[in-house]
């Protein structure tokens, strides 16, 4: 995956980045709150070897550095520790007491740090001391040769024990940074993992490479859509041109039949298929065309709503024989644009759709309309869209991006559809 691909996830993705890292800046927060302050006193020990001449302190500078990696070993010694331990006013075993010591060999001399770590400054400290003491008198009894008073090497306290007085642990800054950093991290890679296993069609490029039937039109997203759905009430220019580009489209979609009847739906509910109805029905209208909008979304009408007409008798009443159609088509502006309501909400709305009436409406009415726009309910709910999608020339899908940060909810929302990047028109 290139950068670019990578920025693209976390900018689509963002609040799961934040959400990871503010997970780990909360929870070190409040491991680093309640953590016990560790202090710490440090000693410096200083290793030689007693010589007599130049030749004698280089061999003896060489023998006391090989020594000094031993001696790490035995400040960290169970020996020495129970030699500690052994005080009462301590109260420490020897295991904790080695826990609390650590050593380290300066690289290319004959020094030895040696650091105390515990919760309390004045125990630290004396820990240290006993240290100090308890490690030279070790030194001077290994070193000693039988037989001979004098230790072959020589241990001197070179620094310290010296207290520090601010607490080595926790550090809020450090602790806070490496969280953030490590938040960032995992919240980066959850966002690529979710944009990889993500099969939703987010663009008009991911359109072409999901399908070969063409892309039609890319409609932006515009902000006024909501308060604005239709063409005449003030829409932007880009979502005018936008939907005045998929209308031409659709004239050129195939010169020797043109398309007579278009069935517009969407994937779920809320991708804004009914204003993508409405408008290309009065888009086809302001060109001089003879247009039938037909609301044949019987479970969730907004045709009748969204063009402030009465959509309690219609298309339902039609269908079941109630009413002509001829009496309650209206007319909509001042264009050729009539519209068929939905009427009653049936308790069986895809019988209705799929039947016989149905398809002899369609047909008659094609004698009376140059074009005739049917708004259908969503595909993965319910079958009613692909029912009529047989009787029509040309389908139009809707493709929402899911999960965006701009994706409107609610019914019929215009968050995509007319105002979405990445709505495509497909024939």
């Amino acid at each position: 995956m290139e950068l670019r691909e990578v920025l693209r996830a976390t900018r689509r993705s963002w609040w799961v980045v934040a959400t990871i890292t503010g997970l780990a800046l909360g929870t070190v927060g409040l491991l680093t709150v309640f953590a016990v302050p560790q202090y710490a006193t440090s000693v410096t020990f200083f290793v030689t070897t007693p010589s007599q001449g130049l030749s004698d302190a280089y061999q003896g500078g060489l023998f006391s550095q090989q020594r000094v990696k031993s001696y790490a070993n035995l400040l960290a010694g169970d020996r020495l520790a129970r030699s500690i331990a052994a005080e009462p006013s301590f109260g420490l075993t020897p295991r904790e007491v080695q826990e609390r010591i650590e050593a380290r060999v300066v690289p290319d001399t004959v020094l030895l740090e040696a650091t105390v770590t515990d919760a309390s400054k004045t125990r630290s400290q004396e820990l240290a001391w006993a240290l100090a003491t308890g490690f030279r008198n070790l030194i001077e009894v290994l070193e000693t040769p039988p037989g001979q008073a004098t230790a072959t090497v020589k241990v001197e306290v070179a620094a310290g024990p010296t207290l520090d007085e601010n607490p080595v642990s926790p550090k809020p800054v450090r602790n806070l940074g490496l969280a953030a950093l490590l938040g960032l991290l995992v919240g980066v890679g959850a966002a690529v993992l979710r944009e990889t296993l993500d099969s939703t069609v987010k663009s008009s490029d991911e359109l072409r490479a999901a399908t070969d039937a063409p892309t039609l039109a890319v409609i932006p997203f515009d902000a006024k859509a909501t308060d604005a759905p239709l063409l005449t009430e003030a829409a932007s220019c880009s979502r005018g041109e936008s939907l005045r580009h998929l209308r031409t489209n659709l004239q050129f979609a195939d010169v020797d039949g043109p398309v007579r009847t278009l069935v517009v739906t969407s994937a779920l509910p809320g991708e804004g298929k009914s204003t993508t109805a409405v408008n290309t029905a009065i888009t086809f209208a302001q060109a001089d065309k003879r247009v039938l909008l037909i609301d044949a979304d019987l479970r969730r009408p907004k045709v009748a709503e969204y063009l402030d007409l009465e959509g309690a008798i219609g298309l339902s009443n039609v269908l079941a024989g109630q009413v002509d159609v001829a009496d309650v088509v209206q007319r909509w502006g001042r264009h050729q644009l009539w519209v068929l309501p939905s009427g009653s909400v049936p308790p069986n709305p895809s019988e209705l759709l799929g039947s016989r009436a149905m398809a002899q409406l369609l047909a008659q009415q094609l004698e009376h309309y140059d074009l005739i726009v049917v708004d259908t309910p969503p595909l993965v709910p319910v079958t009613d869209a692909a029912v009529l999608a047989a009787m029509a020339d040309g389908r139009w899908w809707s493709l929402a991006r899911a999960r965006h940060p701009w994706h409107r909810s609610g019914p019929d929302s215009p968050g995509c559809g007319p105002s979405t990047p990445g709505c495509s028109a497909a024939s």
